[in-house]
């Protein structure tokens, strides 16, 4: 969940739209062809969904919330239901989407968007793998965790902390319980420098290695290529520190060109680099021309293997 107000174009890229990409979301390329629909199907690691009664009455949900509020006030900001996902997926050859909610500061409507997501992954079993929102600063986050892993959910996020200490401590519950099942926390993470634009926070690449060093054995996966915390993997004391750390290429066209991914695997490595579209924002079709620089095994990993060791999926 991050963007940029104008980004720079590449052979793979076209502008950005001026509020950023959470302000108004690109259209859609057509669905691969040639060699690229030969190529095995991918897992999509990073899909916002938004159940029809959100999705239809979102006017009535900004004022509940001041973070949805600066992301869905224009409505333009495109938001996708279940279905939209799987007919995008059925374009785009992706067999499997990671999909969650918005982590609402209210438990209530995070149990709601739980709910959703439960629904969905009970409709079309194989296709969607959920997590869990919560509130991590409310009562009953741990709880409704539980409860959403219990019934099939594959970790949690994308959850949007601030980069201070207190939200690092009301994260530790949720954590602990992760880690206790194998499975991973997302967190929206964000580049420390470039203008500023809805959505972007303070939680960046020196939060994100607190997160990592306060929580050891806990999968981490950052999104938005963490911010660009994978750079300080070339260093050997930041490497120990998030050995058990990911990244997912969720807003990359917006943000990066495709050299970025030689410079993943340089410094991280393919191996804990995970493909998420971040759609409704971006289609998973905006991402194809710039994997091309990598070898195909190298797109294996990134384009699905990863994510299913990951997630367990």
């Amino acid at each position: 969940m991050s963007g940029t107000g104008s980004a720079a174009t590449g052979p793979e890229r076209t502008p950005a739209p001026a509020g950023g990409p959470h302000g108004v979301a690109a259209a859609g390329a057509p669905g691969p062809t040639g060699a690229a629909a030969a190529e095995p199907a991918w897992v999509d690691a990073h899909v916002h969904i938004f159940s029809p009664d959100v999705v239809a009455r979102r006017d009535s949900y900004l004022p509940r919330d001041a973070r949805f509020a600066a992301l869905y006030t224009d409505p333009r900001a495109r938001m996708a239901t279940a279905e939209e996902v799987l007919a995008e997926m059925d374009c785009c050859g992706v067999e499997t989407s990671v999909v969650f909610g918005f982590p609402f500061r209210d438990q209530g409507l995070c149990r709601a968007t739980n709910d959703y997501v439960l629904e969905a992954m009970a409709a079309h079993l194989g296709r969607l793998a959920g997590l869990a929102c919560v509130a991590p600063g409310a009562p009953g986050a741990v709880a409704e965790l539980e409860r959403c892993l219990d019934a099939g959910m594959r970790g949690c996020g994308e959850l949007a902390p601030d980069g201070g200490d207190a939200a690092r401590k009301e994260l530790a519950g949720i954590a602990g319980l992760l880690r206790e099942r194998d499975l991973p926390l997302m967190l929206h993470a964000n580049e420390p420098v470039g203008h500023e634009y809805p959505g972007k926070s303070g939680f960046g690449p020196e939060a994100a290695a607190a997160c990592a060093e306060a929580y050891p054995g806990t999968k981490l996966v950052f999104a938005h290529m963490g911010g660009g915390l994978f750079l300080y993997e070339a260093m050997p004391e930041l490497r120990r520190i998030l050995a058990d750390c990911y990244y997912d290429t969720s807003a990359l066209p917006y943000l990066y060109d495709a050299g970025v991914y030689k410079a993943v695997e340089a410094t991280a490595g393919l191996h804990k680099l995970l493909f998420g579209s971040d759609y409704a924002l971006l289609s998973p079709s905006r991402y194809r021309a710039g994997l091309q620089c990598l070898s195909p095994e190298g797109r294996a990993a990134v384009c699905g293997d990863n994510a299913r060791k990951v997630f367990r999926i």
